[in-house]
């Protein structure tokens, strides 16, 4: 099979050749062509020394020599050309103690992690495929090259990465790889926060963040995420539910587009339910306060994770008003806008709108028309400009000064009423008629 690669990864290729020595893409971009995808990068392994790459080529970075790794630049793009390698042993969960280069393409194919990326490609030779991976992407298969075993222990992220496969391509997990997977899932506490959260937002914005259930299922999430395996035990039982609070999330992550804010918020917003659950004398759940609690976690989660501050920021307040549910009136929304604040209010009715659609049938209907009610006076809102923040306010705390107000506390209270005005009453919000109405 050819496979339509790159011209400077071409040219990388031929001038490894000429030389003498062999070079092949591999890895993702071999699988994702296979797949009829179009690889986000090209990486290519050689049978030529890293000092022999640097004298090939004009412009290198020094990338990773002690792993065989070199960067050649071409044509303003960076490529990664890496030295076949056979790995020593794994002390840390993550490298290898040392590494042996080596000349043999197998030895360098057979350390890598699941079958379909342990695959190379050269446009004379075609594709090299020891370990049938090519088998396997007909087949929907993530299985790992040679023993589960020791392909996790070497690298224990490798773990979350067959999930996160998994869900990326619609994959099952062979069953020997599955088993392992729950064996040398407590090897995770070995790897950084960072690596995992990256992995976690790949499979959150995959087209299968449901298959979250595979990670709980095999003892994963309960590594780094407990409060996740809390909510998959913890029942509902309310007729606004069907499932457990687990379920529920799962179900409401399929419901909103593929956004890292949005899918965080909906993995979190009932993180604080099975913390606040009662049930009362009739056997019915309730889960008061949920929402301040889930916020209390969902910053705590995020920050273990070592999320950024602007989307710890986002997330927790998203989950803060998630159950908040104004009236479809132009008053109340257009407070509601203020409260939520304009940039989060349109990922506010996102992250409602999976949430409802992830609950019972119970009252539905009902809910979809307060819902859509809202979403028309918020379009109304924006089409006729209305004020919903001092940011648009007619007057400024300048203006205010100028027509005699002294700078202070009161100046930041009056702006504050008059926004309470405007917002109830859009029509003021001219200057001359906030002037008078001080």
């Amino acid at each position: 099979m050819d496979l339509q690669i790159p011209i400077n990864v071409h040219k990388i290729l031929d001038v490894l050749n000429a030389a003498g020595f062999e070079g092949y893409a591999v890895g993702g971009c071999v699988r994702d062509s296979l797949l009829g995808r179009t690889p986000d990068d090209w990486d290519i392994t050689t049978s030529a020394s890293p000092g022999q790459v640097k004298s090939l080529f004009r412009r290198t970075v020094d990338t990773g020599l002690a792993h065989g790794t070199v960067t050649v630049l071409m044509g303003g793009e960076g490529f990664e050309v890496t030295t076949y390698r056979i790995d020593g042993e794994y002390e840390d969960g993550r490298h290898p103690k040392e590494v042996t280069f080596t000349t043999n393409l197998k030895e360098d194919l057979k350390r890598r992690d699941f079958t379909i990326n342990a695959m190379a490609y050269h446009p004379e030779t075609g594709i090299v495929d020891y370990f049938h991976g090519e088998e396997d992407l007909k087949n929907r298969i993530i299985r790992c090259v040679g023993d589960p075993m020791e392909r996790f222990s070497e690298d224990a992220l490798r773990i979350l990465r067959a999930v996160r496969f998994s869900a990326q391509l619609g994959f099952s997990i062979e069953e020997e790889t599955k088993k392992a997977l729950g064996v040398i899932a407590p090897n995770l506490k070995r790897v950084s926060a960072e690596r995992i959260q990256t992995e976690l937002i790949k499979l959150l914005v995959s087209p299968h963040p449901d298959y979250l259930r595979i990670a709980y299922e095999t003892g994963i999430t309960k590594v780094f995420l407990q409060e996740f395996d809390a909510c998959m035990e913890t029942p509902q039982n309310t007729p606004h539910h069907f499932c457990s609070v687990g379920e529920h999330t799962l179900c409401s992550l399929k419901k909103v587009r593929p956004d890292k804010v949005l899918r965080l918020t909906m993995l979190l917003h009932d993180i604080g339910k099975p913390v606040v659950r009662r049930t009362d004398e009739t056997g019915r759940d309730h889960f008061k306060q949920h929402g301040p609690q889930g916020e209390k976690l969902a910053r705590e989660i995020l920050r273990r994770l070592k999320f950024d501050n602007d989307t710890i920021k986002k997330v927790v307040t998203l989950i803060k008003w998630h159950d908040f549910r104004p009236l479809p009136s132009m008053v109340q929304v257009r407070k509601a806008v203020n409260q939520i604040g304009e940039e989060l209010f349109p990922l506010y009715l996102e992250v409602q709108r999976a949430d409802l659609l992830s609950q019972s049938e119970y009252k539905r209907e009902q809910k979809l028309e307060r819902l859509n009610g809202v979403e028309q006076c918020y379009r109304e809102i924006q089409e006729k400009e209305q004020c919903v923040s001092l940011k648009t306010l007619a007057v400024t705390g300048r203006d205010l000064m100028e027509a005699g107000m002294a700078p202070g506390k009161e100046l930041g209270e009056t702006l504050n009423r008059l926004l309470e005005a405007v917002l109830e009453h859009p029509e003021w919000n001219k200057k001359e008629i906030l002037l008078n109405k001080i």
